[in-house]
């Protein structure tokens, strides 16, 4: 496919160091969640109102949880206890008023009371306080996340609860509006090797000079359009560069189709599989066959119309701070390649 997912150094590509990662898979990246005001009711006991993004109710199975198993793993043990030590620091350090609750006198311990945090989050008192005390309970995405939203976590504090829950973090959204500067600047900088940025749904973002002269030009293209698969499948230019069309076409795909799956409320898959339906007879066949693939090593081998053969190694990078972003840095596999990309820069002035 047009990059690879693989662990580089940072020494490696001196323009990207500041911002760039080597992607290492799902225990990379950040989500990205905001909060905003619900009411939530508990058990018959009362109804408090405070900011919340959403509204939620957790119904316990049981009015107390199963009593922990003292044949715990020392490594999940220890997770548990951090667990709780972080539940309660990030409780302490808010405030009634942070959450839209009456302040009731002075306290004698700082921070939010353990009734109020299950209050708000919609979970039982003993439950909650059960896993401060880093007992084993079972803990799941909806009860995480309700807690989450009720203590105010920010980014880097919402990734750390779900990594000590053990639960993998919510799969994190592309960043809205435009791409911070700093993007383009690392790109130009990545100069002359071609470079381009795409998102999960493999809409293309961002690009250089080189990967403008070395395919199609994004910018002459309409942004609906401007998606790699779309590109692969419809842009006879496009078509006519791969060497190894097939290939290429396949392992987009079975990427594009694993990410819709991991992405099921994003509209934005249907939509494009939708229209390459109607646009690509061939799109349709292999769609319905459901393949699914992940990115690999591998080189692009392009059969340019103006310079001839142009063999380049991909890399695929994620940006840190916007973790669904993906860098796709290609670098000439050797001379008579580095010379063909400089044959088709010098054209451009």
């Amino acid at each position: 496919m047009l990059g690879a997912d693989r662990a580089t150094t940072r020494d490696a590509i001196p323009a990207v160091g500041a911002v760039l990662d080597a992607d290492r898979g799902a225990a990379g990246g950040a989500a990205t969640v905001r909060t905003g005001v619900t009411t939530i009711s508990h058990g018959g006991k009362g109804t408090l109102s405070g900011p919340c993004d959403r509204r939620a109710r957790i119904t316990m199975s049981a009015s107390h949880p199963a009593r922990p198993d003292r044949g715990e793993d020392p490594m999940t043990d220890h997770r548990k206890r951090e667990l709780g030590a972080f539940l309660r620091a990030r409780r302490e350090r808010l405030k009634p008023q942070d959450v839209g609750l009456a302040s009731a006198g002075r306290r004698r311990t700082p921070g939010l009371r353990r009734e109020e945090v299950a209050q708000l989050s919609g979970v039982g008192l003993t439950w909650y306080t059960w896993l401060e005390q880093g007992r084993d309970i079972p803990s799941s995405r909806q009860v995480i996340e309700a807690l989450a939203t009720a203590l105010r976590l920010e980014d880097d504090d919402r990734d750390h609860i779900f990594e000590l829950a053990g639960l993998r973090a919510a799969e994190p959204r592309s960043p809205d509006g435009e791409l911070p500067a700093l993007v383009q600047r690392v790109l130009d900088n990545l100069m002359p090797n071609p470079a381009y940025v795409f998102d999960q749904r493999l809409d293309i973002l961002a690009w250089n000079a080189a990967q403008a002269v070395l395919w199609v030009d994004p910018a002459t293209v309409a942004p609906p359009e401007r998606n790699l698969l779309w590109l692969i499948f419809t842009d006879p230019l496009v078509r006519s560069l791969l060497v190894d069309w097939e290939s290429a076409a396949g392992s987009v795909l079975g990427q594009f189709r694993a990410a819709a799956g991991r992405n099921s409320g994003d509209h934005r898959y249907a939509e494009i599989a939708g229209r390459l339906r109607e646009a690509s007879p061939e799109f349709g066949k292999r769609w319905d066959s459901y393949p699914v693939a992940e990115f690999d090593v591998e080189v692009n081998r392009l059969d340019h119309p103006k310079v001839g053969r142009i063999d380049l190694d991909l890399l695929h990078l994620r940006l840190v701070e916007h973790p669904t972003l993906t860098v796709v840095l290609q670098t000439p596999v050797g001379p008579v390649d580095s010379a063909r990309i400089a044959t088709l820069l010098d054209r451009l002035d």
